[in-house]
């Protein structure tokens, strides 16, 4: 049976803010998660938090694309992303593409080079930006990426596909075989926007796009977490993407 997760942004912006990850990684495994997923952008003090959160995650997500604005790749970012996975004593590191382009081809050696050095797994996430998030882009740099032997998994967000008006369910075919690691994410439309809302209120066909991926890669909740009573919640939660992944 795959492992359920938990982002822990899903816990809110402000919450997070007000309590710090730690807590709310303690309260994702009390309601049953296996590991959480620790998030960058929402860290306070990195040099604190990350060793006292040791052995509650297993993915770092960092808030940096891995090719820089114009194309370059960002080897610092890289290295700021290996560096909290390892503190956090987490073996996979969750990254976005970024602004790789035709020019960026040339520096995939030294992708390859910097990966030999270490024993986290980078796994690129579709975002939800039209160059880093659709198929179209993902396929030519998986495709570039491989023929220079840079051979890397994919973390496959069901909701950001929406974002980029592409459907998630092609792109399950499409990737299913590279992907690594699932973001479960509902999603609604509102008059605008999209926003992602809990799996049994989404307005996507969420069932089959879990069926369509592999059911061995472990996958994380990435929605909104809410109520009086968070633990009675999360534990609903994790319980209903347990049952799901492990009905196949």
């Amino acid at each position: 049976m795959s492992d359920v997760l938990i982002s822990l942004s899903s816990f809110g912006a402000a919450e997070v803010g007000r309590h710090g990850q730690l807590f709310f990684a303690q309260l994702a495994h009390a309601a049953g998660a296996d590991s959480v997923e620790v998030r960058g952008e929402l860290l306070r003090e990195a040099a604190s938090e990350l060793p006292a959160m040791a052995g509650l995650a297993s993915v770092y997500s960092s808030p940096e694309g891995l090719w820089a604005e114009g194309g370059w790749l960002d080897s610092a970012a890289l290295n700021r992303g290996i560096a909290a996975a390892t503190a956090l004593g987490a073996h996979r590191l969750k990254m976005s593409l970024g602004d790789f382009r035709a020019s960026s081809h040339g520096a995939l050696w030294g992708l390859k080079v910097q990966l030999a050095e270490t024993r986290i797994e980078l796994v690129i996430e579709n975002d939800q930006s039209e160059r880093a998030g659709s198929v179209p882009a993902l396929q030519s740099f998986f495709d570039v990426a491989d023929r220079s032997g840079v051979e890397l998994g994919m973390t496959f967000d069901m909701g950001n596909w929406h974002w980029v008006g592409e459907c998630p369910q092609q792109a399950a075919e499409a990737f299913g075989t590279r992907v690594r690691y699932v973001h479960a994410k509902g999603v609604q439309r509102l008059p605008g926007k999209w926003i992602a809302v809990p799996l049994a209120d989404s307005s996507a066909p969420w069932r089959s796009i879990l069926r369509a991926l592999p059911p061995e890669v472990p996958a994380a909740i990435e929605y909104p977490l809410v109520g009086d009573d968070l633990l009675a919640v999360t534990r609903a939660e994790v319980a209903q993407l347990r049952a799901m992944r492990a009905a196949g």
